[in-house]
């Protein structure tokens, strides 16, 4: 029966990476499940992916590369799961395996990460730490660019690094939550509208749009929750912003969370931002301050945090029903 198994992986998966995360002596030894998927995803590109071709030629040829890449994934994910059995001792491999495959330690420790860099060594310590988790182009920020951009950062890798996962792997256990960490993988990798990246990385982009969609959703019911029991954040105010503002957004998902982080903290987020160089026009989300700081950045890892209580509450909820 679905979820028999699958929602109780995945409540242990989220209760190992809130505990453990992943070691850092581990990463050393064997490096990190979505470093195998990359270097994979990128092997094919390079011998796939040739500027000489025409645009259809290489949208064919993505096509063909995600394909192998996926069902490369699927097939060791299942193997896995096959050699681990159903044991209790193999539902512990499996958990600790699908552990790997959620990002709320890691994602915790990098924003909170760029506070700490605001309060001790002002901007540029700032922009060096934000760095690491957005792709605009840091030198550009000021202080309150930099804590935005921690924000946003904080609210869109809550959705594709934690919730979105933990719901595929929900549904389809181990093999669910490998598949749609490489799909986000490869959109992250070639899904850019580059001229290299533009027809190769179609598919992965327009597929990494539609896996994201029910989590980018629930994200913002979690944000919204969350701001009702949290102190100085709005419940209503985070509503009323996703209403009003997350279908506006460039993207399909990102404006979901945004939006309620947003209008859960009185702030302004999103709006236009800097690429490469490359000015990027956006709606903003919320209609807060635009002026926030490292102590905007701790509420909303409060929110964040919150957030993630009751997403494990409800996946606890769901393992228990499927045991009756």
């Amino acid at each position: 029966m679905l979820f028999d198994y699958t929602a109780p992986l995945a409540l242990a998966a989220a209760m190992l990476d809130i505990s453990l995360g992943y070691p850092d002596t581990l990463y050393r030894r064997i490096r990190h499940p979505v470093s195998w998927m990359g270097a994979l995803l990128s092997g094919l590109e390079i011998r796939l992916n040739r500027e000489a071709e025409s645009p259809a030629a290489r949208r064919a040829a993505g096509v063909f590369t995600l394909v192998f890449y996926l069902a490369s994934v699927g097939v060791v994910a299942a193997l896995i799961g096959t050699l681990a059995g159903e044991s209790a001792a193999g539902f512990v491999v499996l958990a600790l395996v699908a552990s790997s495959l959620c990002a709320r330690q890691s994602l915790d420790r990098h924003v909170r990460a760029v506070a700490v860099a605001l309060e001790s060594g002002g901007l540029r310590a700032g922009r060096e730490a934000v760095s690491h988790i957005v792709g605009r182009d840091p030198d550009r920020l000021d202080e309150a660019g930099v804590a935005r951009a921690a924000i946003e950062s904080l609210a869109e890798n809550y959705s594709d690094g934690v919730v979105a996962p933990l719901f595929w792997m929900s549904l389809f256990g181990l093999v669910g939550g490998s598949l749609y960490k490489a799909v986000n993988t490869a959109d992250s990798m070639i899904g850019h509208r580059t001229p290299r990246y533009l027809a190769f990385g179609w598919a992965a982009a327009r597929l990494d749009d539609l896996v994201n969609l029910p989590a980018s959703r629930l994200t913002a019911l979690w944000l919204t929750l969350a701001a009702a029991t949290t102190r100085g954040a709005s419940a209503r105010e985070a509503a009323r912003a996703v209403l009003r503002d997350a279908s506006r957004h460039r993207s399909p998902n990102a404006g979901w969370p945004e939006a309620a982080m947003a209008g859960a903290l009185g702030l302004k987020l999103a709006g236009p931002r800097v690429y490469d160089g490359r000015r990027v026009e956006d709606v903003h989300m919320g209609d807060g301050r635009a002026e926030a700081d490292a102590a905007d950045i701790r509420r909303a890892l409060a929110l964040f945090r919150r957030a993630s209580v009751i997403e494990i509450v409800a996946l606890a909820g769901l393992a228990l029903m499927v045991q009756f």
